[in-house]
């Protein structure tokens, strides 16, 4: 065990991140290994930061997390930057109190956003990253089984997007009372060759003699190993009582010997010693003196004396100005030998102490919890505020303490409870339901969210219409996630004809769901049939943003159903609309703004789509609809993909796919990695791309709609990429279902699929099968669509490319410039090559250099390094030399992870700059401050010699590309 984690230490201070998991019983010696791996570190001169989760403390998020760093962040707090530390206090006291006191109370009164929670663990990465940057980091958390869900995500992420720093992260966990979640991870890290599980098992009765020493006789040692079972803490227990181990009733996690003999270890303290151990064990993993001494009803000098006296005894250690038990299974027992009223009034006394000293609701939530009276206006006000406190960063909390809250809440009151005081006045009931089902749904809960719907649902009176609406739709969207569309359309129909007037503004949010449910599934008519029974300028009644709402849809049915005409008015309506729109009321219908944008991108008003995706996304952000956000950003992802900026668009994508993945939706996930793998695959990892198309559709298997084809496609994308050309046609058939009459891709994705076809038929020399997709094609094509246009004129060049090189060449060169004219640059560098072989088949060797020369250029701004390799090798091969895979060639490496003499972090923020963005939004990107953006352009200079960024835009496009003619 301790090579494996020397091994894992070395590596570190090479400078790799390794993940280290302890996996053992309780007692078993875990926490000493950790300390042995801190010694070792030291030796290294490497940093260590030690937490642990605490068993009474499960519901604060990031505990162990916490625990660790928050003493440590004051150091680096310049280096973060205000975005960064913004983000960062939602989680870390002291970060908290520092950001105020810099920001001033009204900016932090004005900054109401909401913490996304990718992007909050993004930042705890990139923190690590700056503790970790001058002298490497051992980041270690014990008893990691009692940690919240919140601290278990951000593990997840660290360990699938490791911090890139000299970072060992280990941590330590009893295997039978782990989340699945830990299990999980760590098992996939191992699986995946991103860490290490180190088993701890009992020690051997050889070992256990040699640990009790010569002065323990040999019966004795034998006696002590098999009552200990050779758990470490067991035998220390064991050892320190005079008594010989007998069996008694046990409480789950102690052997009987083994709790009686801590619970003989308890008794010889002295009345007050023993009080104090026992408020201490109430009030907190790591205590003060005055907690205790309040929850023991003691003295504060009492409790300093009883403190020695627990120290002398090895109860409790010293730890700065606070004291810990010196194992979790003391306090454990500490805590059971109290009586259950004595615990329950402790709980309550330090509830009030908190209260009176002005902490947190957070802070008292977890004491509340355990004493607050049934119908205690006070407690359940201290429990819906911490709730409200932790809903974005960490929302499965947040449910817990409003189930708490409801706990205590009375089943029937004829009105909402009277304000306590100093509190703001208590929902209702059903008010806190509603609240609790939209939590639920985002902390990933969907399953218990829609349950919860559903009892709301059952809860409210049946001529409440407002709420039950609102209800129902939350709850069909929840099915919906859940990947249960037809039950989804069950409710929504059920609920309508409950409506009295179904046509009333009171339905629409209902007929709304229909529609999109109906977009989802491939049925176009029934979702264009449903918006044209409610009145295009809006009923009698209908508020600005319904309206708005209804109109936002309408574009993406009309246009499936292949009305242009109409989609084309509709949307110009609905720009208007969104544009004359508040932040609040895009917020309600930000479902319906999604498909406003969806629409407008497949339709080919980029310029409109970007700006509402950009707009949508803000607004899901800042009102925490962690729902809809992930479908927004696999958009945005789309749309910069298209406009050939691959490394913004990774980082969007990933963020869409991180997104999903914590909101537990397998359909969102499902076209997130689809994007994300269309867009590593463009950026030349095609490898990386099959494997994200295929948990796609592990994702999207059961689906049977639009996103299980796209996964497909992205499939067959990747594995013509890997070269696998029979399998990549074969998935692409499937993708589109052999142009049956059900094609579930969207109309780019199908034309798509049928310019690939005809350039595969045409390298293959199958000319007549090119000249089928090529047709196939046209007919696909929308004659008013640029994008569309240029698809098809492409497919036919390929299908011209053997009998009429020259006609292919003029094709090719058509469809670049028309997709030029759409903005669509990777498009554009794609009909480039096809020009450029077809111009050299036609013996026009001019045309083909500066047709290949263009392709080059283009392929290296955008960072499409696979098809830049593909566009150099053609140049070759008409006499252009190019650098070889030796110097910087098709990849731009230069050996290492260094790119043309750039660190990855340089590289990254020379591709953004390449990609207009500015230092600020570089900032906000890579989760850094602009100073630390600045300092990078400053390194990227020097290495180049250059002056500006335009010449730094120049200058990546010249070290990629480099032709040179013979």
């Amino acid at each position: 065990m301790l090579r494996a984690l020397e091994e894992a230490l070395d590596a570190t201070a090479e400078g790799a991140f390794r993940f280290v998991a302890l996996v053992g019983e309780p007692g078993a010696g875990k926490t000493r290994l950790l300390s042995e791996l801190s010694g070792a570190a030291a030796a290294r001169k490497l940093p260590t930061r030690a937490g642990r989760a605490a068993e009474f403390e499960q519901e604060m998020p990031f505990g162990a997390v916490v625990d660790a760093l928050d003493d440590h962040l004051e150091e680096h707090l310049p280096d973060l930057g205000p975005d960064a530390t913004r983000l960062l206090s939602a989680v870390f006291p002291a970060l908290a109190t520092m950001s105020a006191v810099a920001a001033g109370p009204a900016a932090v009164a004005a900054d109401g956003r909401q913490v996304a929670r990718y992007q909050l663990y993004r930042t705890v990465r990139r923190l690590l990253e700056e503790l970790a940057a001058a002298s490497g980091l051992v980041l270690m958390l014990d008893d990691l089984h009692w940690a919240d869900e919140a601290t278990i995500e951000l593990l997840d992420h660290l360990v699938r997007h490791p911090p890139r720093a000299r970072v060992t992260l280990a941590v330590a966990y009893r295997p039978a009372q782990a989340s699945p979640r830990l299990a999980a991870l760590v098992e996939d890290a191992v699986q995946n060759g991103r860490g290490l599980r180190v088993p701890v098992d009992p020690l051997t009765e050889q070992e256990v003699a040699q640990l009790l020493g010569l002065r323990v006789p040999d019966a004795r040692c034998r006696e002590l190993y098999r009552a200990s079972g050779g758990n470490p803490f067991y035998l220390e227990a064991l050892a320190r009582s005079p008594q010989r181990p007998v069996a008694g009733p046990g409480d789950g996690d102690l052997p009987p010997a083994v709790q009686a003999a801590l619970v003989l270890e308890l008794s010889g303290l002295s009345r007050n010693a023993l009080l104090v151990a026992q408020g201490a064990a109430v009030a907190a993993d790591e205590f003060d003196p005055a907690l205790a001494a309040v929850a023991a009803e003691v003295s504060e000098d009492d409790t300093l004396s009883a403190l020695d006296e627990l120290v002398a005894r090895d109860i409790v250690r010293p730890m700065a100005e606070r004291f810990r038990f010196r194992h979790p299974l003391v306090r454990h027992a500490a805590y059971g030998s109290a009586a259950a009223g004595w615990r329950l009034a402790a709980h309550g006394r330090i509830a009030a102490y908190l209260a009176r000293i002005g902490a947190l609701a957070a802070v008292r939530a977890r004491h509340v919890e355990r004493s607050g009276r049934f119908g205690d206006p006070a407690a359940i006000a201290t429990l819906v505020e911490a709730a409200r406190t932790f809903t974005a960063q960490a929302p499965v909390t947040a449910a817990h303490w409003l189930r708490a809250a409801l706990r205590l809440m009375p089943e029937k009151m004829p009105e909402p409870p009277a304000a306590a005081q100093g509190h703001a006045p208590l929902p209702s009931r059903l008010e806190l339901l509603m609240e609790l089902a939209q939590v639920e749904s985002l902390g990933g809960r969907l399953a218990e969210g829609r349950e919860t719907a559903r009892t709301l649902l059952r809860l409210l009176p049946p001529d409440d219409y407002d709420r039950r609406v609102t209800a129902a739709r939350l709850c069909a969207l929840m099915e919906r996630l859940l990947g249960r569309p037809h039950e989804a359309r069950a409710l929504l129909l059920d609920e309508l004809r409950r409506i009295p007037d179904p046509a009333s503004p009171t339905g629409v949010p209902l007929r709304l769901r229909l529609v999109a449910e109906s977009l989802f599934r491939g049925d176009f008519r029934a979702a264009r049939a449903v918006l044209e029974n409610m009145p295009e300028n809006g009923g009698e009644g209908w508020p600005p943003a319904v309206r708005m709402a209804v109109t936002a849809l309408r574009p993406m049915s009309s246009f499936l159903s292949g009305d242009l005409a109409a989609a084309v008015r509709y949307a110009e309506t609905a720009d208007r609309l969104v544009a004359e729109a508040t932040d609040d009321e895009v917020a309600e219908w930000l479902d319906a703004v999604a498909w406003l944008c969806w629409a407008e991108h497949m339709m080919g008003r980029y310029a409109a789509s970007r700006r509402h995706f950009e707009r949508a996304v803000s607004v899901a952000r800042a009102t925490g609809q962690t729902y809809i956000l992930a479908t927004l950003l696999t958009g945005q992802a789309r749309a910069s993909t298209m406009e050939g900026r691959l490394t913004e668009a990774m980082m969007i994508a990933e963020e869409a796919a991180e997104t999903a993945r914590l909101l537990g939706a397998a359909p969102q996930l499902a076209g997130a990695l689809t994007q994300q793998s269309l867009t590593v695959g463009l950026a030349g990892d095609a490898k990386e791309a099959l494997r994200l198309a295929d948990e796609a559709m592990r994702a999207g298997a059961d689906g049977g709609e639009w996103y299980g084809a796209q996964a497909q496609y992205a499939r067959a994308r990747a594995l013509l990429g890997l070269s696998r050309t029979d399998e990549g046609v074969e998935a692409m058939m499937e993708a589109c279902n052999g142009f049956g009459e059900v094609i579930l891709l969207d109309p780019d994705a199908r034309l798509a699929c049928c310019e690939i076809m005809a350039e595969v038929a045409a390298q293959q020399g199958r000319d007549e099968d090119a000249a089928l997709w090529a047709r196939r094609a046209e007919q696909v094509a929308h004659p008013q669509l640029d994008s569309d246009r240029a698809r098809a004129m492409l497919a036919r060049a390929y299908a011209a490319m053997s009998a009429e090189p020259k006609t292919a060449a003029g094709l090719a060169r058509e469809a670049a410039a028309l997709f030029e004219a759409c903005y669509a640059r990777v498009g554009s560098g794609r009909a480039r090559p096809a020009a450029g072989i077809a111009a050299a088949r036609a013996k026009d060797r001019a045309a083909a250099c500066a047709d290949l020369r263009a392709a080059a250029e283009v392929f290296a701004a955008c960072g499409a390094r696979l098809l830049h390799s593909r566009a150099t090798l053609e140049q070759r091969r008409v006499g252009i030399r190019t650098p070889g895979p030796a110097g910087r060639g098709a990849s731009g490496r230069r050996g290492g992870d260094e790119q043309f003499g750039l660190s990855q972090r340089e590289f990254e923020v020379a591709m953004l700059v390449s990609d207009g963005l500015t230092n600020q939004q570089i900032a906000e990107r890579l989760f850094i401050s602009v100073r630390t953006v600045e300092t990078h352009l400053s390194h990227i200079f020097s290495k180049l010699d250059i002056t500006s960024r335009v010449n730094l835009v120049k200058a990546l496009a010249r070290l990629q590309a480099e032709p040179q003619e013979e």
